[in-house]
């Protein structure tokens, strides 16, 4: 879900923004699951170019195109089918199926995981029922491995090199979604401060990049 200020509509693919993921029926804690403070957060340390040496990670060959079926982030215990999400009718991405809560949604309109180009995986950290696919991806570290199954019977393997947290409403599209040269991959919730009415006021980004292939 999204509301008017959000940072990007319909438009070159540098200006379309994330906001879709806010758990707004959700009221944190309420199933009584949930650690307190909610969804883990990264580390302001963690974003990408904060500390020397830990984006220089040498990027593989690129791949061709082919579907993305799985998502494996072993770190954090992520292992979820992908399906396919687009743009909705008012011009924002959209999101998994709330109805499961182990789904996760490649973005059609970017390139798939392993092209050269930057693919874009998203997935909620809640829904009604409580935990999502996503909600501890801000628990993440640099150097831990990203794993995409893709319809061609490989697998894509990236290496993280940032987490960070991102405004919803001064959301930095071009440096998030652009393309780098090398065959990126982003995986994109929510996170930041929660409220009942507003919902999760940023978006948890990780940055990886291919350094292998299986």
């Amino acid at each position: 879900m999204q509301g008017s200020n959000g940072p990007g509509r319909r438009g070159a693919w540098g200006l379309i923004a994330v906001v879709l993921l806010v758990g707004v029926h959700l009221v944190r804690g309420g199933a009584g699951e949930w650690p307190v403070g909610g969804p883990p957060q990264p580390l302001a340390a963690a974003a990408p170019g904060r500390a020397p040496g830990t984006t220089g990670t040498a990027a593989a060959a690129p791949l061709p195109a082919s579907v993305p079926v799985r998502v494996r982030v072993p770190a954090v215990r992520i292992d979820a089918p992908v399906t396919r999400v687009a743009l909705d009718a008012e011009g924002w991405i959209d999101a998994p199926s709330p109805d499961d809560a182990n789904l996760a949604g490649w973005f059609t309109g970017a390139v798939s995981p392993g092209e050269r180009g930057t693919a874009v995986v998203v997935g909620h950290v809640d829904i009604p029922a409580g935990r999502a696919v996503f909600y501890d991806l801000g628990a993440l570290s640099r150097g831990k491995r990203i794993e995409i199954v893709r319809a061609d019977g490989r697998t894509a393997v990236f290496t993280v090199y940032g987490i960070e947290v991102v405004p919803k409403d001064d959301f930095p599209a071009d440096r998030v979604y652009g393309s780098t040269g090398d065959p990126e991959l982003r995986l994109i919730t929510c996170g930041g401060r929660y409220s009942p009415d507003g919902g999760y006021e940023g978006n948890v980004v990780v940055s990886a990049r291919l350094t292998g292939v299986r």
